[in-house]
């Protein structure tokens, strides 16, 4: 299931996208996405500290300073907001791409009936957490689209 902090991430992410519209470089103070989106300060600060250190936000200083995009919003995509803040997609360590490790309790993981499905469940997942884009999500998909953030109600 996805964590609260991976679902702030992505409002926060998605707000950052629709600031932005089709510029990456467009900095946003922290009170304002966390007005907009409902998300406590300090837990979004902590959010974009990580995000910051994954490489997908970056922080200005200064009296307009604030958090921006590192990348423009059709470069970054939903699975790397969630790979930054959750880890890999995948529902077991024996079917990530990105942190695979075989499981202690398993006997031939070629004849596992749960790892064949779990791998299919991590390829779709994959596919339409690796399609969707911020841009995407904040309708800013080209330059004549308008800006808006995204806040989910679940």
């Amino acid at each position: 299931m996805l964590t609260s902090k991976a679902k702030y991430a992505l409002r926060a992410m998605i707000d950052l996208a629709a600031q932005a519209g089709a510029g990456p470089r467009n900095p946003v103070f922290i009170a304002d996405i966390a007005q907009r989106q409902d998300i406590p300060r300090r837990f979004l600060e902590n959010i974009l500290l990580e995000l910051r250190k994954h490489g997908l936000v970056v922080s200005h200083r200064g009296k307009a300073g604030g958090y921006a995009l590192a990348r423009t919003p059709d470069l970054i995509t939903f699975a790397d907001v969630i790979r930054a803040i959750d880890g890999p997609v995948a529902l077991t360590p024996c079917t990530s791409r990105t942190a695979y490790q075989r499981c202690e309790d398993c006997r031939d993981e070629a004849l596992c009936a749960i790892r064949r499905t779990m791998l299919h469940v991590r390829d779709a997942s994959a596919k339409i957490l690796e399609a969707t884009t911020l841009a995407s999500a904040a309708g800013v998909e080209d330059a004549q689209a308008p800006a808006r953030a995204v806040k989910s109600g679940s």
